[in-house]
């Protein structure tokens, strides 16, 4: 089954092994959440704040009492995207934005190096990719992985592992592909995925972070080139990076679900692991904390508050 990606990547959670999560901020909205994480700093021993996006990022400055980490994950810097694949008029803004709160957090990371040149390349940008789960996401025997799914076992499927009613993941895009790949044969077939326990996901081959999880599971990907996508792929067999129109995707695509065969994508993804990314983290926390002149912790020690996790 190859995986279908037009707009790419987001975001996934990181290790527990990266920090001890001991407060944790909702979501009632921005501006409610300064008043949250003010309150949460008051009631908390609190050494550090990750924050993951921009606009959590925003919030997490607003006080200066701990440093700041923020993760910025894509669009973020790059620019929204809109349904027509081109960048919107709020793109400008939020690009103006996340640059400008780089430089007044104590560590930016960022997910690869077309965003750390967007940042200048500073001393405190880190490259750290979101890790990959290799115990879930590995590879199936097909027949297996479709008897389990309900799935036929003579269909040629394409997975979309996106909200199609996102318009930034282009999904009348993907129809159109789609479409015109049963016309040509009719055993195919678009499956669209995005609601899944984990287990499941890894199954179809989906989730947010999908196409270092397709990756882990050796299956060939036809994606557009946004986020650390082209980095991701590289030079492997069976994974390539399109041109956003219908004929280059097409071309792609049919020469996937001819050869059916499995890529070396995992082999690709090692470094993604969750301890050797959660090392990477801890590196970037102690560094911070050293500049600022904390005492130093074991990894396990340190409260590090990171907005939408629960306490663990």
């Amino acid at each position: 089954m190859p995986v279908f990606q037009p707009e790419g990547p987001d975001s996934e959670h990181y290790s527990d092994e990266s920090a001890n999560h001991d407060a944790h901020l909702s979501d009632p909205g921005y501006p409610k959440a300064v008043l949250q994480l003010r309150r949460c700093l008051r009631n908390n021993s609190i050494d550090l704040i990750h924050a993951h996006i921009s606009f959590a990022g925003m919030v997490a400055r607003t006080q200066g009492k701990v440093p700041v980490v923020v993760t910025f994950h894509g669009s973020d810097l790059l620019g929204l995207i809109n349904a027509r694949g081109k960048k919107g008029w709020l793109s400008p803004l939020v690009v103006g934005a996340g640059r400008m709160l780089a430089r007044h957090v104590d560590a930016s990371i960022v997910q690869n190096g077309k965003m750390a040149a967007l940042l200048d390349n500073q001393p405190n940008v880190f490259i750290i990719s979101c890790e990959v789960d290799l115990k879930t996401f590995q590879p199936t025997e097909r027949s297996q992985a479709r008897a389990a799914l309900g799935l036929d076992q003579d269909k040629k499927y394409l997975l979309f592992a996106a909200n199609p009613q996102i318009a930034v993941k282009q999904f009348p895009l993907a129809q159109a592909v789609a479409h015109e790949l049963k016309r040509r044969d009719a055993a195919t077939e678009l499956l669209v995925v995005y609601q899944e326990p984990q287990d499941r996901l890894a199954l179809y081959m989906s989730s947010p972070n999908i196409i270092k999880q397709a990756m882990a599971c050796n299956l060939p990907i036809v994606s557009t080139d946004v986020g650390d996508v082209r980095e991701v792929i590289a030079h492997t067999k069976g994974c390539y990076v399109c041109d956003a129109d219908v004929e280059s995707l097409l071309r792609r695509l049919e020469s996937i679900l001819v050869a059916r065969e499995r890529t070396d994508g995992r082999a690709k993804v090692q470094h993604l692991t969750g301890p050797l990314v959660a090392r990477n983290l801890i590196r970037v926390y102690q560094q911070v904390l050293e500049k600022r002149a904390c005492p130093i912790k074991g990894p396990s020690q340190h409260r590090v508050l990171i907005p939408g996790e629960r306490t663990r």
